[in-house]
């Protein structure tokens, strides 16, 4: 059976065909359009998957990766930031309209899952997957399976509690992760310490400035204490980083260090690696569920 991957975006939708053996036969990519509304999405959707289809000679499953929780209750996304979908039952609804079975993850669990079997990962029972960018989030990977939790929140790093009545979170809770090595938050402290409004590459490119090494510092730490954590608790064969804070090479030598450092153990040597499959682990992740 071919497969089908939708990655569902805040501003693109991708959409991939592969064979068995995951060897792509078509991909596209179209604009979300959320200001135009739930219905306008799910059209995209359908009108995409009809496409992909007619590509294939075969019957095809239907996999959806998209930013947010899906409830474990009532099966309506949560915490996303396509807006328009939140409070609604996509997976219900994109079954009724493509008269088929769907399945839907959220964008980390499906990073994890394509990077573990896929990426690199593959030779790995045990993976943490790690998003770092606009939010921060995880998904943790068991001999090839989503683990999922009593309740689909596992890997939900970035709301632990970093500093005790630390930064406030959109979540409602203070000093959660997200709150300091999320790409807005890192630009909000470098804006506070230089009074410079730059994007976080700009702030790498500008490490003459006599305020980087403090802004570093404190990124590495924040890093370091919350992976540590990570660690401690799961003890994963291997963490793999993805979103726009992988492309940070410092990451990868100081930043490893920095978190072995806090971790309790005595031979700590967990790889801290990079990705393999970049932007295209979304739409891999839905094709491997």
């Amino acid at each position: 059976m071919n497969k089908i991957g939708i990655d569902l975006g805040g501003t693109k939708i991708e959409g991939i065909l592969v064979d068995e053996n995951y060897q792509s036969i078509t991909r596209k990519r179209i604009s979300t359009n959320q200001d135009n509304g739930y219905d306008s999405i799910l059209n995209s959707i359908k009108n995409l998957v009809f496409e992909l289809t007619e590509k294939s000679n075969e019957k095809v499953s239907i996999g959806i990766c998209t930013p947010g929780a899906l409830s474990i209750n009532s099966g309506l996304i949560k915490n996303s930031n396509t807006q328009c979908i939140i409070g609604k039952n996509i997976q219900n609804d994109l079954k009724n309209i493509l008269h088929q079975e769907v399945r839907i993850e959220n964008d980390a669990n499906c990073f994890a899952l394509a990077e573990a079997k896929l990426g690199a990962g593959k030779n790995s029972n045990f993976v943490f997957g790690v998003i770092m960018g606009t939010g921060v989030g995880g998904g943790i990977i068991i001999n090839g399976k989503i683990h999922h939790g009593r309740t689909n929140i596992a890997g939900e790093w970035g709301h632990h509690c970093l500093h005790n009545e630390g930064n406030s979170c959109y979540c409602g809770n203070q000093g959660c992760v997200e709150t300091y090595i999320s790409g807005p938050a890192l630009e909000k402290h470098w804006l506070q310490l230089s009074g410079l409004t730059q994007s976080l590459p700009e702030i790498i490119q500008n490490y003459n400035n006599l305020n980087f090494d403090n802004w570093k510092k404190s990124f590495l730490d924040n890093f370091a204490l919350s992976l540590s954590n990570v660690i401690d608790i799961l003890d994963p064969d291997m963490i793999i980083l993805g979103g726009g804070l992988s492309n940070i090479d410092f990451l990868y030598n100081e930043g490893k260090n920095a978190v072995h450092d806090k971790v309790f153990s005595d031979t700590i040597d967990t790889p801290i690696v990079k990705n393999e499959l970049g932007d295209s682990a979304g739409v891999f992740g839905a094709c491997l569920l």
